[in-house]
């Protein structure tokens, strides 16, 4: 029967799936769409809240330049869609901006965009689930309340959908993204109709309050201002890359069904963000930085709500059906837009792995063939952000989207190097006009996104950018220096002709506590290996125990010495390791077999009571030179009942391939079993002793 853990296992992922069934979780260009690009859509839910709020500080006049700043958004939004639509066709291995960097640039410089991506992706989830909380806290109080406990809860359940595979976490986001998508241009629509066809007069709920500007701001300090909410208007275009890292996950033609989902993505989010902007200064929307301060007249207990819950309310009327329909999906997507962070930081996580960046642990897939490893340590990351900061939107957003546009500019960078290439080795007129193309787009996107980076930088480096530029740095140090270790290691383990030398000779040591079935079991089989020498060992720390053991010995005339080591201070490793190192110092080719019987128990209370000696020297005895240790097991009786399939579940983390029955002996077929023991004789195998 299967344990609770492991029900609930099954209940949360699902039955494991086979490795062949991978190709199976391949995604079609309609349900590709929600799973890579729900962030970048789901950016207007925030984008236009941060313009708004920025462009405040100068007060309410400030807003005319709102339309002017979401246009030079749109133009980089479009660029950079078009940049990437180059990098699928280039490179559609799925290695996105790292394989671009890594190859063009060096592994330096993929480094480098690695780090800014894996920071960038758990940025991605904290600040979609914290904007989602606000939105649905807008028309639920207790949301707004508990926003932190909630906002956890989000990206547990985020966490357990993807858990579950690829395929089934697209088909459970496709229907709410394309519902946002309806529900959201639907509202656009209506709005803009009502006020520019039909002449209704539609006014905000925050269209009468006064505005009080926090700072004066005219001539350097308003350009300033206009590069900090174009740089904040700039988080619209995050999530752009994940498609690009995404590419093996699309069915084929991977490479054109790829580029066609940029295509679509860049001109519904261009679309949206247009919109809202629009429909805003239309109705004289008005959202601030610090309603407390800046709101001088207003509503006694005033709450500030999202800008797409104040334009549903002028749409469709306050308490209405449909404003609760546009908070729910806005909310909903916003959770939901995590899910590329999900999708795009395990895949990036494993190819680092692969290149031997990361732990090897994330390069493997879980039960359903899903990065397991990578969607847990990105879910984990994102909740202490999360609960560090509050889930506060306005604080981590200014973390934000430098990452992202580290990596854009390095891959343009990279992109240009890779059409120069080829360039010079291409004689094909059609085909070097598509590059030359090609070349320029990728040239045009550099220039784009390298002057946003350096305006990001200028304009948030003191309001938390820092923060994620060490958090780069950190982790490319992390990252270099654990590239540094299996470089490291692979080399120690590279074969040699000094190495492959066989030993001159083989000293077998049988450790000994008692004579039982354990001990007679390791002597048997120590003997079957033929060694040179063979030495049973035990530890004197009680006088009458080792007579006991010598006379028992004798009595029984087994064909192995007996050697008592003597250990005044009653310590059993430390007299041990000096035997072994004696025994193998007349010789540096002369090795040492270390037999130790090991009682192998059912039960995990158990463990507590035997081999705990034995375990330590073990793990002593690894660290010895020219030294093997070989574990010779009894099986004790509450082993029969042992439930092997979850014991290779647990272990290797892969279902059993067939059922396994406890095996009655562990001796090979050359060695005969010990068919007697001494009467009465029973207890802890050798190292067990106190």
């Amino acid at each position: 029967m299967a344990s609770p853990t492991s029900l609930l296992k099954r209940l949360l992922v699902g039955r494991p799936f086979r490795s062949d069934r991978l190709r199976h979780t391949l995604l079609p260009k309609r349900i590709a769409l929600p799973v890579f690009a729900s962030d970048a859509l789901s950016s207007v839910a925030y984008a236009p809240d941060e313009i708004l709020l920025t462009l405040s500080i100068a007060g309410a006049s400030a807003y005319l330049f709102s339309p002017w700043i979401a246009l030079a958004v749109v133009v980089v939004m479009l660029t950079v869609v078009a940049s990437y639509r180059q990098n699928v066709h280039a490179y559609p291995s799925g290695g996105g901006d790292y394989e671009v960097a890594t190859v063009n640039l060096g592994p330096r410089a993929g480094l480098a965009v690695g780090s800014a991506l894996l920071v960038d992706y758990v940025l991605t989830v904290a600040v979609s689930v914290s904007s989602g909380v606000a939105n649905l806290g807008s028309v639920v109080p207790f949301v707004a309340t508990h926003k932190v406990l909630i906002a956890v809860i989000a990206v547990s359940l985020l966490t357990a959908m993807n858990l579950r595979g690829l395929r089934e976490s697209g088909t459970a986001f496709a229907i709410p993204t394309y519902g946002f998508i309806i529900v959201m241009g639907g509202m656009i629509l209506t709005g803009l109709i009502r006020v520019l066809v039909l002449g209704h007069d539609l006014r905000a709920p925050s269209a009468g309050l006064e505005i009080q500007a926090e700072h004066s701001v005219t001539g350097l300090a308003l350009v300033f201002l206009l590069l900090r909410t174009f740089s904040s208007g700039c988080a619209a275009l995050t999530g752009v890359e994940a498609i690009s890292n995404g590419v093996p996950a699309f069915k084929a033609p991977k490479s054109r069904n790829a580029a066609t989902t940029l295509l679509l993505l860049g001109t519904i989010s261009v679309s949206m963000l247009v919109g809202i902007i629009w429909l805003s200064r239309l109705t004289g929307l008005q959202f601030v930085e610090d309603p407390g301060l800046q709101i001088v007249s207003g509503p006694e207990g005033y709450v500030q709500k999202t800008v797409t819950t104040q334009l549903g309310e002028t749409v469709f009327g306050s308490g209405s059906l449909l404003l609760f329909v546009v908070a729910g999906a806005t909310a909903l997507i916003l959770f939901l837009a995590a899910n590329t962070a999900f999708n795009g930081f395990p895949v990036l996580g494993s190819i680092l792995a692969q290149d031997r960046y990361l732990p090897r642990q994330l390069h493997t897939r879980g039960d359903r063939l899903a990065f397991s490893n990578g969607i847990v340590f990105l879910a984990v990351f994102a909740i202490v952000l999360i609960v560090g900061f509050q889930a506060e939107v306005t604080k981590l957003i200014q973390l934000y989207i430098v990452g992202v546009f580290v990596s854009f500019t390095l891959s343009q960078a990279g992109m240009i190097r890779h059409w120069n290439r080829h360039l010079r080795t291409e004689r094909n007129h059609e085909a070097r006009r598509r590059m030359m193309r090609s070349r320029a787009i990728n040239t045009f996107g550099m220039a784009m996104t390298g002057a946003v980076l350096v305006v990001v930088l200028v304009t948030k480096f003191l309001l938390g950018a820092w923060i994620a530029i060490a958090a780069m740095a950190v982790i490319y140090l992390l990252m270099l220096a654990i590239r540094r270790h299996y470089d490291r290691v692979a080399e120690e383990l590279e074969p040699t002709e000094m190495r492959g030398v066989l030993p001159a000779r083989n000293h077998a040591i049988v450790l000994v506590s008692k004579l039982h079935q354990p001990t007679l079991r390791a002597i048997a089989y120590a003997r079957a290996t033929r060694p040179d020498t063979l030495t049973a060992v035990t530890v004197n720390v009680d006088d009458k125990d080792t007579r006991q053991l010598q006379e028992e010995w004798e009595r029984r005339e087994l064909p192995v010495p007996l050697t008592v080591v003597d250990s005044p201070y009653r310590e059993i490793t430390r007299p041990i390791l000096n035997f072994v190192a004696n025994t193998r110092r007349e010789s540096p080719r002369d090795v040492v077999t270390v037999f130790i019987p090991e009682y192998v128990v059912g039960h995990w209370w158990e463990n507590l009571l035997h081999n705990q000696s034995a375990l330590r020297l073990k793990g002593r005895l690894l660290f010895e030179p020219g030294v093997m240790v070989t574990s010779v097991p009894w099986q004790l009786a509450s082993t029969a009942n042992k439930n092997l399939d979850r014991l290779d579940e647990t272990l290797s983390r892969t279902p059993a391939r067939g059922p396994r029955v406890a095996p009655r002996s562990t001796l090979p077929p050359s060695v005969p079993p010990v068919t007697s023991a001494p009467p009465g004789e029973s207890g802890p195998s050798a190292g067990d002793r106190p």
